[in-house]
C-alpha cells in the first residue's frame, strides 16, 4: 500500500515537472520565431543564466537552431552536463556566493551582446540562481568584496527583495543596466520565475527590468542589519556616492531604454501548485492551495503550516484525507553552527509543532533540488519524527536552535534527495491529513 510519504513524493515531481523549463522555452520560441522574421532581423544571439538554463538552452537551440548566431548561458556547478547546445555554450559558475568563473562568464556575455546593432535580436534566457551566476561588479568593487557583501546579507536573514537591492547596485549588468548595454538591439527575455509575486525587478535581479530602488535602499538594507561597518568599505562608499548623485542610478520605469526589451515570465511557483493540486485529486484527497506567497522565517513558517493542519484535523476526522499545498520562499536567519537549508529548518519546527500527533505528514522541497549548501532538497516529517528522536539521544529543538537542520534528518531520517531537478520556481510545501 502507498503511504503518505510516497503519495507526497509523487505530487512533488508532478509540481516540479510542470515548471519543466524546456517545454515552456519550447512553447515561447513559436512566437520568438515569428517576431524575428518578421521584425527584419539579421541575427539572433542567446544569453542567459540561472539554475534552469541548460535545459533553456537546449529548448532554444532545437526550436531556434537554425536563426541562432552565438550564444551563452551560465548555470550552476552541476546543472546540466552538456558543454554546448548547437551554438550556444554551457559555462558554469558557483551559487550562491559568486566566484570568479562567473565573473569571467558574465564579461564573455557583455562582450557579446555590447556590439550588437538595431537588426540584433538578442534571446535572454533567466532563472532562478542568475543574481549570483550573472555577475559584474561596480568599479571599485572586487569580486572578493562582493562575495562578502552577499555572504553577510544570506547570513543575516535577508529577504531576497533586500540581497537584490544591494546586488543591482554594485553591478555593470543587474537592475535594468543588461538592457541599456544591450540597446540600440531589441531584447526578449524568457524569464521562469523563483520570486514571490513574479517581480521582473526581482527574478536574477532584474537585468532586463526597470529597477525601482535606488542607492539610498541598498544603504538602508544593510542598516537596516546593522552591516554597514561590516561589510568592505568599498562597498558603503560606492553606495554613499550613489546617493550622492556621483555615481548613475539604475535605470528606472520610463527609462526610453525599456522600449527595446520584452519581458515575458514563462513558468513560476503559482504553476507548480495548480500541477500538485491536479496530482493530489487523482489520489482520492480533498485539496486547498493555502498560499503561493509563503516567506519570512522557516521555523515560523513551519510552525503556521503546522498549526494550520491541525486545526483541519480537527474538524476532517469524519471525512476524506486532505491536502494542503502552499509555496514561496523563506528565509533562514543563521545564528547557530549547524547546516541546513531553508526547507529542512521549516520541516524541523512543523515537526516539533506536531510532535506525537498521528495522521499528518510534510513534505516541504525546493523545486530546483537543492536546499541550502546541502545535498537535500528538502525533508519530510510527521507525528513521530520528534519522539523518534529524542529515543535516539538526537535532540530536534537543540538541532533548531542551532541551524542544524541537515545533520538532524541525516542521522534519524527524512531527507528528501532528488538531485538538481534543472528548474527552479521556488519552494512547495505539501502537507497530507488522514481523515
Amino acid at each position: 500500500m502507498v503511504n503518505s510519504a510516497d503519495i507526497l513524493k509523487q505530487i512533488f515531481h508532478s509540481a516540479v515537472d510542470a515548471a519543466n523549463p524546456f517545454k515552456a522555452v519550447r512553447r515561447a520560441c513559436e512566437d520568438i520565431r515569428v517576431l524575428f522574421e518578421g521584425g527584419g532581423f539579421s541575427r539572433l544571439l542567446v544569453i542567459g543564466f540561472g539554475k534552469a538554463s541548460p535545459a533553456m538552452a537546449r529548448a532554444a537551440d532545437e526550436s531556434l537552431g537554425d536563426l541562432i548566431d552565438s550564444g551563452i548561458v551560465i548555470t550552476k556547478y552541476g546543472h546540466g552536463n552538456s558543454r554546448k547546445h548547437g551554438k550556444i555554450r554551457v559555462l558554469h559558475a558557483e551559487h550562491p556566493i559568486p566566484d570568479e568563473n562567473g565573473r569571467i562568464a558574465s564579461e564573455q556575455i557583455t562582450d557579446m551582446v555590447s556590439g550588437a546593432d538595431e537588426k540584433t535580436l538578442v534571446l535572454t534566457l533567466i532563472s532562478g540562481g542568475g543574481s549570483a551566476l550573472f555577475v559584474s561588479p561596480a568599479g571599485g568593487v572586487s569580486l572578493a568584496e562582493k562575495q562578502m557583501t552577499t555572504d553577510l546579507l544570506l547570513r543575516a536573514g535577508a529577504d531576497i527583495g533586500e540581497l537584490n537591492a544591494v546586488r543591482k547596485h554594485l553591478s555593470r549588468v543587474k537592475g535594468g543596466r543588461l538592457a541599456q548595454l544591450i540597446c540600440p538591439a531589441t531584447t526578449v527575455s524568457l524569464i521562469l520565475s523563483d520570486v514571490i509575486g513574479d517581480r521582473l525587478d526581482i527574478i536574477a535581479s532584474g537585468p532586463t527590468a526597470p529597477d525601482p530602488t535606488s542607492y539610498g535602499d541598498a544603504y538602508a538594507v544593510l542598516a537596516r542589519y546593522d552591516l554597514v561597518k561590516k561589510v568592505p568599505e568599498s562597498v558603503t562608499e560606492l553606495l554613499v556616492k550613489g546617493q550622492m548623485g556621483m555615481i548613475p542610478e539604475t535605470p528606472k520605469p520610463g527609462n526610453p531604454v525599456f522600449s527595446k526589451v520584452k519581458n515575458r515570465i514563462i513558468g513560476g511557483n503559482r504553476l507548480a501548485l495548480e500541477a500538485a493540486r491536479e496530482k493530489a485529486e487523482t489520489f482520492g484527497l480533498r485539496t486547498e492551495i493555502l498560499s503561493s506567497v509563503i516567506s519570512g522565517e522557516a521555523r515560523d513558517a513551519g510552525r503556521l503550516l503546522a498549526r494550520k493542519a491541525l486545526a483541519v484535523k480537527r474538524t476532517a476526522a469524519p471525512r476524506s484525507p486532505v491536502c494542503l499545498i502552499s509555496g514561496g520562499e523563506t528565509t533562514v536567519t543563521v545564528t547557530g553552527a549547524g547546516k541546513g537549508g531553508r526547507n529542512m529548518e521549516l520541516a524541523l519546527s512543523f515537526a516539533l509543532e506536531i510532535e506525537g500527533v498521528p495522521g499528518i505528514t510534510l513534505l516541504s522541497a525546493g523545486t530546483d533540488g537543492i536546499d541550502g549548501p546541502t545535498d537535500s532538497s528538502g525533508a519530510i516529517v510527521e507525528g513521530t519524527t520528534a519522539p523518534e528522536a529524542r529515543n535516539r539521544g538526537i535532540d530536534p529543538e537543540a538541532r533548531l536552535q542551532d541551524n542544524d537542520s541537515y545533520d538532524f534528518f541525516r542521522e534519524s531520517g527524512g531527507l528528501l534527495v532528488t538531485g538538481p531537478t534543472g528548474t527552479n520556481v521556488m519552494d512547495v510545501q505539501l502537507i497530507l491529513i488522514e481523515a
